[in-house]
């Protein structure tokens, strides 16, 4: 059984930056694509970020120059992280990962987590 658990989310105030980890375990042969979705409320979920298993990185254009995207293969984790956080990055963030455990890839998701940017 595959999970994903992330951790990191919480309350900031506008301009602040938070750290995000998501961290994959279970019985895997590999992981692909890994990335970082958001939803607010009423509105359809996004993506924020996303990395390849090569390394190379796709943002969503409202994030560009404030979040960045990076992954530990060792230890099967990726982060974002998130600076000058502005209100409307208010969302609950969830991990995504294409992984496989055997000929085909599935995606898995996180429980999401939540980050608040306030004053």
């Amino acid at each position: 059984q595959v999970q994903l658990v992330e951790s990191g989310g919480g309350l900031v105030q506008p301009g602040g930056s938070l750290r995000l980890s998501c961290a994959a375990s279970g019985s895997m042969f590999s992981i692909d694509a890994m990335g970082w979705y958001r939803q607010a409320p009423g509105k359809d979920r996004e993506l924020v970020a996303a990395i390849t298993g090569g390394g190379s990185t796709n943002y969503a254009n409202s994030v560009k120059g404030r979040f960045a995207i990076s992954r530990d293969n060792a230890k099967n984790t990726v982060y974002l992280q998130m600076n000058s956080l502005k209100p409307e990055d208010t969302a609950v963030y969830y991990c995504h990962a294409n992984i496989r455990s055997g000929p085909y890839g599935t995606d898995y998701w996180g429980q999401g987590t939540q980050v608040t940017v306030s004053t």
